[in-house]
């Protein structure tokens, strides 16, 4: 699993970057609260609803670049999809949290 910053998840954000993938893992709560544009949102508590469909959510060929509240959910889901296959799993260090605080202040914290 690779890491990376806020800053660098901004600059692909802003970029539109197409060659990767954004799954946030938050709750649908959190996403109500705070949420960043073009995430597909799995959440980690509804595994059971979304894990047997994986393939088909996702390129196993393509980066996967995941989000969380702080970063460690999103650890989590990037070890479990590493262990699916896919390969260029990418977790955002800090989460939405961070995101706030050093690349859009808008976003709300919670």
């Amino acid at each position: 699993m690779q890491e990376i910053d806020v800053q660098t998840l901004a600059e692909r954000l802003q970029a539109q970057d197409d060659t990767a993938q954004f799954v946030d893992v938050r709750e649908p709560q959190e996403l109500a609260i705070a949420q960043l544009p073009g995430f597909m949102n799995l959440p980690l508590s509804e595994y059971q609803d979304w894990g047997d469909r994986i393939q088909t959510l996702l390129d196993p060929d393509k980066p996967v670049i995941v989000l969380c509240h702080h970063g460690m959910r999103s650890a989590q889901m990037c070890q479990w999809l590493e262990q699916q296959g896919y390969g260029q799993t990418i977790n955002v260090r800090g989460g939405i949290d961070a995101y706030s605080i050093r690349c859009d202040r808008a976003i709300p914290r919670y």
